[in-house]
């Protein structure tokens, strides 16, 4: 996933925030990398060097890497002699200075999005209060991050669909032999040659999306003549049934497609993939 300029802000803006807050002399993040499962180093304050920027930890390694297999706050007095994590990272750490330092995960629904460390130059416990400031921070972010999340979500669906491609006056044909078809189906007798059939009225239409509508035999039967340009009557004369059993068909699946009208009950099932 390419990083998004804006969160890039929020974690830089957390890190200002975070050393206001606790008063420790550095602080630094990045963002992870979820087709990698890789955090890359990207944001610096307070720091003397550039040896951490850029620095690209895997999940597991490390103390952000620690923090991101566990997904919570993980904290060492002294960096370099720790054995509560693996020291891929020791030399750029050490270039910095850093000995006592903390990393707190960005976590937005069940997901580490990002690290943000605080680092002290000297070897002394981080007390509670500044592991809470620090909680704190990556909360702020995560909030920032759903509230972006679900403004991309909604502008994605709020984008116009292109329009279908004009399928000329052949697919006109397709749809006439679809509802020939259906109406020719519940007149043969054998069910498997019917089945077969039906199977082929099948393939002109796209067949129904997962959990879309789904409508009974009858009510696709007396939609494809609609469709064709039949009236009521015509479609009980083409189906063997009669006017008033065709009205009830036709309002049945109007109701599933939520459609008020004819033309739209029509439009509504071509949508859903049951008409061609």
């Amino acid at each position: 996933m390419a990083v998004d300029a804006a969160e890039t802000v929020e974690m830089r803006s957390a890190l200002v925030r975070l050393r206001r807050a606790t008063g420790l002399p550095v602080a630094f993040g990045g963002l992870v990398d979820s087709g990698h499962r890789k955090m890359r180093i990207s944001e610096l304050n307070g720091t003397a060097t550039d040896s951490l920027r850029t620095v690209s930890v895997t999940a597991g390694n490390g103390l952000g890497g620690k923090a991101v297999a566990l997904a919570r706050p993980c904290a060492v007095t002294d960096y370099s002699t720790s054995r509560q994590i693996t020291h891929e990272y020791d030399a750029a750490v050490a270039m910095e200075g850093l000995c006592s330092v903390l990393a707190v995960p960005v976590v937005v629904r069940r997901r580490v999005r990002g690290v943000l460390y605080g680092a002290l130059r000297t070897a002394q416990p981080l007390g509670d209060r500044t592991l809470t400031v620090a909680v704190q921070a990556a909360r702020d972010v995560e909030q920032a991050l759903v509230v972006r999340d679900e403004a991309r979500g909604l502008l994605e669906a709020a984008r116009p669909q292109p329009a279908p491609p004009d399928r000329g006056p052949a697919w006109e044909q397709v749809r006439e032999a679809h509802a020939a078809l259906r109406a020719l189906a519940p007149r043969i007798e054998d069910p498997a040659l019917r089945a077969q059939l039906l199977d082929a009225c099948g393939l002109l239409a796209e067949g129904p999306a997962p959990h879309g509508v789904r409508l009974a035999p009858r009510e696709l039967d007396v939609l494809a003549c609609v469709a064709a340009g039949a009236t009521n009557a015509a479609t009980a004369e083409r189906l063997g049934l009669r006017a008033e059993t065709v009205k009830g068909y036709l309002r049945s699946a109007m109701r599933k497609l939520g459609a008020h009208t004819r033309g739209e009950a029509v439009v509504a099932a071509r949508r859903a993939g049951v008409l061609p």
